[in-house]
């Protein structure tokens, strides 16, 4: 679960477009690594991050049916291209674009997850923000979250549907 103690400040925490982000995780999104820029970028030590869900850096700005869709496509063996806003432990945030892929041991079976994030440029940022927007107010229309979640992928749908694309052939698109 997100870190629900610290406030968003609407500060963008610095992450150059050169650098990488890696993290891995268990199957259950645990990290069981970090690299330095994540630390950096996320203002938390590798003590603090080891063992702990991924969801640690979520942004309340988030809509919570791309983590779903996200899941979905990453625990059916597939790999997940996509935009996601990140919050650092001060608040800051910091936007992505996440390759998330599944680990496989010898026998082919999923052993975890390894995700290179990338900063996307701000007119990425300016095409995918309104549309998160956009879900995330589907989503909190509804009372009950699980509705909530549904109400946004049924949108995300439609918008997809829309343009006759995949949420993948979207972010790249963007």
């Amino acid at each position: 679960m997100a870190n629900h103690k610290t406030t968003p400040t609407g500060r963008a925490s610095p992450f150059a477009e050169d650098e990488i982000i890696v993290t891995k995780t268990d199957p259950k999104g645990r990290i069981l690594y970090a690299n330095e820029v994540f630390l950096s970028v996320s203002r938390m030590s590798l003590a603090s991050v080891l063992g702990q869900p991924h969801s640690i850096v979520r942004h309340p700005d988030m809509p919570r049916c791309i983590f779903e869709m996200m899941w979905k496509t990453i625990a059916a063996g597939g790999e997940f291209f996509g935009y996601v806003k990140n919050m650092a432990s001060n608040g800051d945030h910091y936007w992505v674009f996440a390759h998330v892929t599944p680990s496989r041991d010898a026998g082919g079976a999923i052993t975890g997850f390894h995700s290179n994030r990338r900063k996307p440029d701000a007119a990425q940022i300016a095409r995918i923000e309104p549309l998160y927007q956009r879900l995330l107010a589907a989503e909190h229309a509804q009372a009950d979250r699980k509705a909530g979640q549904r109400q946004g992928a049924e949108l995300l749908a439609a918008f997809l549907a829309e343009r006759r694309l995949s949420y993948e052939q979207f972010a790249f698109s963007v």
